[in-house]
């Protein structure tokens, strides 16, 4: 159903496994596009979602990080620890500079691993589909919105088949709305003709090394609006101080209290969940835990919110 799509960084993978628990009972199954040279953070989260009795999708072949020009020791930790083990898949990253050879040949060398085709701008779909024929049904492709719609998806519809939209509009953070819309492919991915959906969390597609020091501090949550067809929303709490990178622990606290008056006005439609149960604990003693745990309790609430929607 649903599948959320990380990169591996220090904090999603963080996420992972503590989320692992939760997205095992729900039936989530997470894209991991690892992007950090040393996999140990990652053989750590797969390690604790197989635990869990939860699946994985690994990307084999990144775009993005360390590994785009060898994925060859993301493969060796799924042979050396997965072999046999339906927990974690292959997943093959199918872009524009790839061939319809290429993509074969990867698939067939991941045979041991369930492979999954992850389409995000390959351009031969319908050689593709055809080279697989019969065995089709017994796929998985998923698409990432952004690359291909309906008419790349149709030489598909024989498999599995899984839309990924990036619902998370990246802006600097001074320039964040209040609120804005979020996604509706929760409510809509059935109607259209999709087996699951997935999106890029409170994070975004846009890929990034890292952040120079923030000029002002936002903390990203969503929320499902009953009122609005269960659309999904985000709320923006936005530091006022944004005109140096100086004290990002002030400026979280201005963003944070925000978030508070909101939550204590009694209309913000935010799920109480254990990440905001942390927010709440953040206030009170008046704790900075550092932009990057921030950006993890985020994407918790994220998982948590859509767990409690299709449960």
């Amino acid at each position: 159903m649903y599948r959320p799509y990380f990169r591996g960084k220090q904090f999603e993978l963080i996420t992972l496994r503590e989320t692992a628990a939760l997205l095992a009972s729900s039936g989530f199954i997470p894209i991991i596009e690892p992007v950090r040279e040393s996999l140990g953070g990652l053989e750590k989260a797969l390690k604790a979602l197989s635990d869990a009795g939860s699946r994985a999708v690994v990307i084999v072949n990144p775009y993005h990080g360390d590994h785009q020009e060898d994925g060859a020791n993301i493969t060796k930790l799924l042979k050396d620890w997965y072999t046999g083990n339906d927990a974690v898949a292959a997943g093959i990253l199918l872009r524009s500079d790839m061939t319809v050879d290429e993509a074969i040949a990867c698939y067939h060398a991941h045979a041991d691993h369930y492979p999954v085709f992850v389409h995000a701008g390959f351009t031969e779909p319908k050689a593709l589909a055809a080279a697989f024929g019969s065995d089709l049904p017994g796929m998985c492709n998923v698409f990432v919105d952004s690359h291909s719609k309906l008419l790349y998806w149709k030489h598909f519809s024989a498999s599995e088949r899984v839309l990924v939209r990036d619902g998370f509009s990246r802006q600097k953070n001074a320039d964040y709305p209040p609120v804005e819309e979020f996604s509706d492919l929760h409510v809509t991915y059935g109607e259209l003709g999709m087996s699951g959906f997935g999106d890029f969390l409170t994070v975004g597609d846009v890929y990034s090394e890292g952040g120079g020091p923030a000029y002002a501090v936002a903390i990203h949550l969503t929320f499902i609006d009953p009122d609005k067809d269960d659309v999904m929303y985000i709320y923006h709490f936005v530091s006022d101080t944004n005109n140096t990178p100086a004290d990002p622990a002030g400026k979280f606290g201005q963003a944070l209290a925000k978030l508070i008056q909101k939550l204590d006005s009694g209309n913000s439609k935010l799920l109480e969940t254990s990440a905001i149960i942390e927010f709440r604990d953040l206030h009170a003693k008046g704790h900075f835990p550092g932009l990057g745990y921030v950006k993890k309790m985020s994407m918790k609430h994220h998982i948590e919110t859509l767990a409690a929607f299709l449960g």
